[in-house]
């Protein structure tokens, strides 16, 4: 078990501690939103402690509230009984006010939880499982059920995944709260003048029109389709708009290498980037004119939030909870999952209409600045722990009666 730092005995009176746990502290939506919540709560309320099933990473740094303890429990990939002793006897050693689990991978410490004597359990649900999309594994869904007894209150980032866990997995109704993430505004904003010059040498040539995408690069975000659409609408183009059509894919991961053989394969490898994974996402979305998002499925989108809020048109499958996000025809587009020619039409309409983008990007602007910024978000949260630990704090929760 490793240890960042180590935790001390907390004084008398002091706050609460809330002790998160995830399957990996690492880039990707989950870990962003639990960063960004830790970042973003009143200080002084609550203690927290990130438990990592697996490790931490570099991540890790993005946390900026003073005081939060990052434990690693270092499981081993798949079976490994041992590290359900470990966590077991962490929770005893930290002795929590409540413990707010996250997926399915993290679903049974809530068991070990409840015998460690943790009186409040709080459990989240941001996705489905890559190899799980529809929620429909009989065993998923039966490891869920026999934990509902456990759990005091389920929250959820799209309305999509609160109804699930009413309809099939059969939550009490008014033990289900809805989330929305949140996003910073001020980080992510419009450019503000001609773009950066980012990428290789003479990738933005003036007049460039840049796709673009952030994600890890893992069969479930599907970026092969948006290469494919790309191609398809490069085909589309008279030569002359083809030529300053460009394709620009932030992040790392196993289908990054299929993705850049299939433009080689294609003759056009100038006319795309794919850098992997970056630090400077906010200043790279300011280069883009579109952004795509063409997930399989999803939760609740971090980086569609990111898109809108740095005022960008956004063109999404219309899986899990984008259609909560994306309004058709007035801040972007949707399409079906896995269909490249509808992705590419979509994408045409916005290259031959040099004003279209800009509109539909300025209302995604203004719907994320009233519908979801990060002290709105925390706030939810905020509301949520404290009605369970018995704090006084106005609520402004969503619920499903």
């Amino acid at each position: 078990m490793h240890r960042e730092p180590d935790t001390t005995v907390p004084a008398a009176g002091a706050p609460p501690l809330i002790v998160h746990v995830i399957d990996r502290l690492d880039v990707g939506g989950l870990e962003n939103g639990l960063v960004n919540l830790i970042n973003h709560m009143p200080p002084g309320r609550y203690r927290h402690a990130i438990v990592c099933l697996k490790n931490a990473t570099s991540f890790r740094q993005r946390l900026t509230a003073p005081g939060v303890d990052v434990i690693s429990l270092d499981k081993r990939e798949g079976k490994d009984p041992a590290h359900y002793l470990r966590l077991y006897r962490l929770l005893r050693q930290l002795r929590p006010s409540l413990v707010h689990t996250r997926n399915l991978a993290c679903i049974e410490a809530q068991l070990l939880a409840a015998i460690a004597g943790v009186p409040l359990r709080v459990h989240g649900e941001h996705g489905r499982e890559i190899n799980d999309l529809q929620g429909a594994n009989r065993k998923h869904r039966l490891l869920r059920k026999l934990m509902l007894p456990l759990i005091q209150q389920f929250i959820t980032v799209s309305a999509d995944l609160g109804q699930w866990l009413v309809q099939a997995i059969g939550a009490p109704p008014a033990r289900v709260s809805h989330i929305d993430n949140g996003v910073d505004s001020v980080r992510f904003h419009p450019r503000l003048g001609p773009p950066a010059l980012v990428g290789p040498p003479g990738f933005l040539c003036h007049g460039a029109y840049v796709i673009g995408s952030v994600g890890r690069m893992v069969a479930v975000k599907d970026q092969l389709s948006l290469v494919r659409a790309f191609l398809l609408l490069l085909g589309k183009l008279e030569p002359r708009d083809g030529a300053r059509l460009r394709l620009m894919m932030i992040g790392d991961g196993p289908c990054r290498q299929p993705c850049l053989d299939l433009l080689a394969q294609a003759g056009v490898p100038h006319l795309a980037w794919l850098p992997g994974a970056r630090d400077d996402v906010a200043q790279l979305l300011r280069a883009m004119d579109v952004f795509v998002l063409p997930s399989l499925a999803e939760g609740s989108s971090n980086t569609i939030l990111e898109a809108m809020a740095s005022g960008l048109p956004v063109v999404a499958t219309e899986v899990g909870g984008n259609a909560e996000l994306v309004q058709p025809g007035w801040s972007g587009a949707l399409v079906p999952p896995r269909a490249p020619e509808l992705l590419a039409e979509a994408l045409f309409d916005y290259c031959c209409s040099p004003e279209l983008g800009p509109r539909h990007g300025a209302r995604g602007r203004r719907q994320v600045l009233a519908e979801h910024s990060l002290s709105a978000m925390a706030g939810a949260y905020l509301a949520v722990y404290d009605r369970l630990t018995g704090a006084e704090a106005p609520s402004s929760l969503s619920t499903y009666p």
